[in-house]
């Protein structure tokens, strides 16, 4: 036992472990931007990223102006959808409000409404929508079908007296309110993990070539291991407290639930850190200057944003981008950290992602670690 503990002593990490300490010390600039700056765009990108489109600004044209298009516009404000913002004259005046962007949706109620209604007739309305935005003119469509199947049920059930034959009990889990930032803020912190642990240890690696003081460091009496390890682990170190201040805002601001295991997060959290550090590691054999580390990172940081799913869905794309997806660590990190986080699962229901993301960070680090090697030589 006393000589496993006086082989630990010696092992060569613990002074290059001593120096990355020391300099991240001295570097307080730094180390308070990794950690602040993160807490900033959570804060920014948890309130500005939105996913469900809510009170389009609507103009409505009447021009039957009766009871019946009064209770159509109520019922289509109802739906949350659209806010009505003024009533036009006509449908060039609406055209135009929807051409210079001061509204998205313009309602048009034509004469003959009420009398076809009250005809035993379908009343029919039109409704123009600025489809420039998909997603705000799919969220017009959905409210309009709903507001239309909402009215329609009244008017039948007033006439008939029916009640509607089938019903529909829907019962939302883990996001009852639909929240996007429940959704997004989540993934936050895999996105702003990936981007500072992958941009950090790719410029910091590059800056010590470009002194010069990596090639000092290797003919030291520290083998390559040692040093690549005492470099990276304090990364970890910050990628931890990066995690902690996110999750401890999100908490905070947006009211993110916490219904797994927090100790399970963090050590799933490991392997997902090691990974993108194996990313900033392969980056830094390949870049020959702090600027190009930077672009290689950013460019590595686009395809995270769309495949990865953390704003749109995987099953909604193309068979390629799924698979190009599964390369990916925060593919998998994202069903971890909205799997414990939200859904409250367990160690059991992630070994197929835990798996994955183990597959991905020794490939990237042994990759690394080599090419790393002979890039020195």
């Amino acid at each position: 036992m006393s000589a496993w503990l006086e082989r630990l002593r010696r092992w060569t990490v613990w002074p290059m472990l001593w120096k990355e300490f020391l300099q991240l010390r001295r570097d307080r600039l730094t180390f308070a931007l990794m950690t602040g700056l993160p807490a900033i765009q959570l804060v920014l990108f948890g309130y500005a990223i939105q996913t469900d489109v809510r009170r389009l600004p609507t103009v409505v044209v009447d021009e039957s102006r009766t009871s019946e298009s009064r209770a159509l516009v109520q019922v289509l404000q109802n739906t949350d959808n659209f806010r009505v913002i003024t009533r036009v004259s006509d449908r060039a005046d609406a055209k135009r409000w929807i051409e210079r962007g001061a509204a998205r949706v313009a309602l048009v109620i034509p004469p003959d409404y009420q009398r076809n209604i009250r005809g035993g007739h379908t009343g029919v309305a039109q409704l123009l929508i600025d489809a420039a935005d998909p997603q705000s003119s799919g969220a017009a469509i959905a409210g309009a079908q709903l507001a239309a199947q909402a009215r329609g049920a009244q008017l039948l059930a007033q006439r008939y007296q029916l009640r509607s034959p089938v019903e529909i009990r829907v019962r939302p889990w883990y996001n009852p309110a639909q929240r996007s930032a429940t959704f997004i803020v989540p993934g936050i912190v895999g996105i702003l993990l990936t981007i500072t642990m992958t941009l950090i240890t790719s410029t910091a690696i590059v800056r010590e070539r470009e002194r010069g003081t990596l090639e000092q460091l290797i003919v030291t009496p520290i083998g390559k291991s040692s040093l690549m390890l005492g470099k990276l682990v304090p990364f970890v170190m910050v990628g931890y407290v990066q995690m902690s201040v996110i999750l401890l805002l999100g908490v905070l601001f947006f009211g993110i639930p916490v219904r797994g295991n927090l100790a399970l997060l963090y050590a799933l959290a490991l392997v997902f850190i090691v990974a993108s550090l194996g990313v900033g590691l392969l980056i830094s054999t390949v870049a020959r200057s702090q600027a190009q580390a930077m672009q290689l990172s950013f460019f590595f940081m686009l395809p995270n944003i769309l495949l990865s799913g953390y704003i749109f869905p995987r099953a909604a794309m193309p068979e390629p981008a799924q698979w190009l997806g599964l390369l990916l660590p925060l593919t998998f990190f994202l069903d971890i950290l909205r799997g414990v986080l939200l859904k409250g699962v367990g160690g059991r229901d992630l070994l197929v992602q835990l798996g994955a993301l183990c597959v991905l960070a020794g490939t990237l680090f042994t990759v690394s670690v080599r090419r790393f090697s002979k890039t020195l030589d």
